[in-house]
């Protein structure tokens, strides 16, 4: 019994600090759309959930079945993050000046329906699928490296294990886009230009820590 119980434990503390780069991407994306409705807060939550399950099995198995070639691919694993989350928050950044410029000019004519979704009061369409799946790969990347971490878990173990990092995962998140969302309304036309930095900030973060 204690021994399901510590790894239950230890694996909730791994979702915690695994979904700790989801969290702040899910802040970022709420301050950039205050807008959004519940059912988008769970599909992005979902998409994170499932890509920080999928990564620590992926990282399983390579040990495994690939470990001299999972070595050859761990140095690369920051730069895969700083760069995909510096175009995805650099894109945001300069979307959010453009945004800021319609905004304090009173019209919408030179920009496109991206850029001015937000000053027209509709954010279905702004965070697309598409960016999402790139949010979920630069965020969950590095839990990889977990395959080392539960090498020694049976596969229905290491199935249980990642099954507890994503709901942990789909709850931060959740929590951080609503909070983000609470304080994106009072940023209003400033909240993409903050979110960009911060998503280039959390790729800073993971390639130097």
């Amino acid at each position: 019994m204690a021994t399901k119980i510590l790894f239950i434990f230890n694996s909730v503390m791994l979702g915690f600090g695994l979904a700790m780069d989801a969290f702040s991407v899910s802040l970022a994306n709420g301050f950039m759309h205050p807008q959004m409705k519940r059912r988008r807060r769970h599909e992005i939550s979902f998409v994170y959930a499932a890509f920080q399950f999928a990564m620590p099995v992926i990282g399983w198995f390579f040990v495994h079945n690939a470990a001299e070639l999972f070595e050859g691919f761990r140095p690369f694993i920051p730069w895969i993050a700083l760069i995909l989350l510096s175009f995805i928050g650099g894109k945001m950044f300069i979307e959010g000046i453009r945004e800021k410029k319609c905004t304090e000019n009173h019209s919408c004519d030179e920009c496109t329906n991206t850029e001015c979704i937000n000053h027209k009061g509709n954010d279905s369409r702004v965070l697309s699928n598409k960016i999402l799946i790139l949010q979920g790969i630069a965020t969950s990347i590095d839990a990889l490296s977990v395959g080392f971490t539960i090498s020694s878990y049976r596969t229905p173990k290491v199935l249980v294990c990642a099954l507890i990092i994503g709901a942990v995962t789909h709850v931060i998140c959740y929590i951080g886009l609503k909070l983000g969302i609470r304080f994106g309304t009072k940023l209003a036309g400033g909240a993409k230009i903050i979110g960009g930095l911060v998503l280039i900030g959390i790729g800073l973060e993971i390639f130097f820590g």
